[in-house]
């Protein structure tokens, strides 16, 4: 059985907040978040921490469903997701079209 840090990221994207978001955007932005999150899939956490354009972040002015620590990644140039890891899963929460609002509570 593979370790963690060999295994590939799993999503999680049934978070309704993040479902609404993803189908209130236009096309071309959908298939942009739709391009990064295949990107995500075929990686690693190790590869996704390495990743420059990820530019994947802790969050600290803001906790997760259950207190989880919150991260902050660039999913496409106009937009940044805020997930949570669990074990290989990334539970992605929502999308932010700028920077800062990902740091909001």
């Amino acid at each position: 059985m593979k370790s963690d840090a060999l295994e590939c990221v799993r999503l999680h994207l049934n978070n309704p907040v993040f479902q609404r978001q993803l189908l209130a955007l236009q096309k071309i932005d959908q298939l942009g978040v739709l391009n990064t999150l295949r990107k995500i899939s075929a990686m690693t956490w190790r590869q996704i921490h390495e990743d420059s354009g990820l530019r994947w972040e802790a969050v600290i002015s803001r906790k997760g469903p259950q207190g989880e620590r919150l991260y902050s990644f660039r999913i496409t140039k106009g937009f940044r997701g805020v997930a949570f890891r669990e074990n290989v899963w990334m539970r992605i929460l929502s999308l932010h079209p700028d920077h800062d609002s990902a740091y909001k509570g």
